[in-house]
């Protein structure tokens, strides 16, 4: 038996900003938290969303969100919901605020400690659906958290952990286009990336859903049309709207589960030693997982290429490397400033997390670490 389900309310336009008011105001809430960070409030996002929403302009607010959001900002953020009366979360910006967002919302009225809701620690039954409603807006195309059940946090000993609940989905996600058009190319590029990854790993997945199985192919086919064009010209409209919804539709098929990618990039997340951007870390590791689970993946393989529009004798992983290279990307972690000195330590987080499960092939900590020595 497979239980399918799509999965939240979603307003896709562009312009789609102007209804936030009116969402709120059909789940009966008025006092939202907006959660974001610096850059977003630098970029005059924050005041166009503001301007453009119906919200007041003395809307509380907490940008303070880290570029991989953690524990101690999520309890921060929670305990400036609670002082100031809030009743709901408007998460503004990319994977980062929105995961966030939705961490505050648990935290709201779930009792600490934050660890015991991880899934991997046996979390997902005590995530209830007594939490203030959260509407994401997205900012990037890329992470699809806007219609996600996860939210990545890292925790303060460095793991950085899912915490994976239907009730984490956002009540409402508001995808306008218009949101993304100032979105450098250096990010158009990695957060392009991290949707192309979304939708290779759940499509490869081996949990039966054709439904997610579908939109994968059609997101990937969709991101992988659009993405240089997007990055050479963010001003272009049409390639900004089909990378939100690229972006949009990996999200959608997260219940199938990921896998090797991001199970190494969400413990390489965790570091702090070095900040690390998720998407490009997910680049940076894609050719080398594709090479590890093409063994017995042949015919899904087969599929992507006919939905890139590639040879049937084309080497995945070289394409999406190619791909990478064409965007600017970094081609190894050594680039992004990543040492051998944790692999071992990588690799056992990696083992643990939550995305291993859903990987197409069985996967162990030496196998963890080839990949990491073939990416670096």
């Amino acid at each position: 038996m497979a239980l399918i389900q799509y999965l939240t309310r979603i307003q896709f336009e562009a312009g789609a900003i102007t209804l936030l008011a009116d969402e709120l105001q059909r789940l009966g809430m008025s006092r939202p938290l907006i959660v974001t960070d610096k850059g977003i409030v630098a970029a005059g996002l924050l005041a166009t969303v503001l301007a453009k929403s119906g919200l007041q302009q003395d809307t509380a607010v907490f940008d303070d969100t880290p570029e991989n959001p953690t524990e101690v900002a999520a309890i921060r953020a929670a305990e400036q919901f609670r002082a100031t009366g809030c009743d709901s979360i408007v998460a503004v910006g990319g994977g980062s605020a929105i995961d966030l967002g939705k961490a505050v919302s648990l935290l709201a009225t779930h009792p600490g400690p934050l660890e015991q809701y991880a899934a991997i620690l046996g979390g997902l039954d005590r995530i209830t659906a007594n939490k203030p409603p959260v509407i994401a807006v997205p900012t990037t195309a890329g992470t699809g958290s806007e219609v996600g059940r996860a939210a990545l946090v890292s925790l303060e000993d460095g793991r950085k952990l899912g915490f994976i609940s239907p009730y984490m989905i956002p009540d409402v996600a508001i995808c306008d286009p218009d949101l993304t058009l100032g979105l450098p190319p250096y990010l158009t590029a990695a957060t392009g990336m991290d949707a192309i990854t979304h939708c290779i790993e759940t499509f490869l997945s081996p949990r039966f859903n054709p439904v997610a199985d579908a939109i994968a192919l059609d997101g990937l086919a969709r991101a992988a049309k659009w993405i240089e064009t997007a990055t050479r010209n963010g001003a272009d409209g049409i390639a900004r709207r089909e990378m939100m919804m690229a972006a949009l539709q990996g999200g959608l098929t997260f219940q199938k589960g990921l896998g090797a990618v991001h199970s190494l990039s969400h413990p390489l997340g965790g570091l702090k030693s070095v900040k690390l951007h998720h998407g490009t870390l997910n680049a940076v590791l894609l050719p080398a997982v594709l090479r590890y689970n093409s063994v017995g993946s042949e015919e899904k393989y087969a599929r992507i290429q006919a939905a890139l529009g590639l040879s049937e004798h084309a080497d995945l992983a070289v394409e999406m490397a190619a791909l990478a290279q064409r965007l600017g990307l970094p081609a190894t972690l050594g680039q992004m400033g990543v040492t051998a000195d944790c692999f071992e330590q990588i690799a056992q987080y990696a083992v643990m997390d939550h995305s291993t499960a859903s990987n197409p092939r069985p996967i162990g900590a030496p196998d963890f670490i080839k990949i990491l020595q073939e990416s670096h």
